[in-house]
C-alpha cells in the first residue's frame, strides 16, 4: 500500500471521495429525525379516528404543515442515504446498481415533490 493510499484513509477520501459526507449525513438526517417522529406520533395518535377534514383542517395550520413537510422530506432523504449504501455494499452488478441507485434516486424525489405539493394544496 503507497503513502498516498494510506494518506488519503486519513482524510476520508475513499474511492468514491464522498464516504465521509455520506455519512455525516445519515447521522444528521437521523438526529433531527428524533424530534420529528416523536411529533408525528403523537400527531397520528391524535388524529386516529378523526374525519379527513378534520386531518385536512389541523395540516392547513402552517407550523404543521412545515413540520409534517420537514418529516417527509428528511425521512425521504435519510431512507434514500440508507438504500445508497445497501445497494452500493450489496449488489456486485454495476448495471443493475445503476438502474437501482436512479430508482431510488427518483422514487425520494418524486415522493418528496408529490408530498409538498399536497401539503401546499391543504395549506392554501
Amino acid at each position: 500500500m503507497s503513502p498516498a493510499t494510506q494518506l488519503r484513509k486519513v482524510r476520508g477520501l475513499g474511492s468514491a471521495h464522498a464516504g465521509t459526507g455520506h455519512f455525516l449525513w445519515q447521522r444528521i438526517t437521523a438526529i433531527l429525525l428524533i424530534p420529528l417522529t416523536v411529533w408525528f406520533a403523537i400527531t397520528a395518535i391524535g388524529l386516529s379516528g378523526v374525519s379527513q377534514v378534520s386531518a385536512m383542517i389541523f395540516l392547513s395550520n402552517p407550523m404543521h404543515a412545515i413540520l409534517m413537510g420537514m418529516f417527509l422530506l428528511i425521512a425521504l432523504y435519510h431512507m434514500s442515504l440508507g438504500l445508497q449504501e445497501v445497494i452500493v455494499d450489496y449488489i456486485a452488478n454495476d448495471i443493475l446498481k445503476l438502474i437501482l441507485l436512479i430508482a431510488d434516486y427518483g422514487f425520494a424525489v418524486i415522493a418528496g415533490a408529490a408530498g409538498v405539493l399536497f401539503l401546499m394544496r391543504i395549506v392554501l
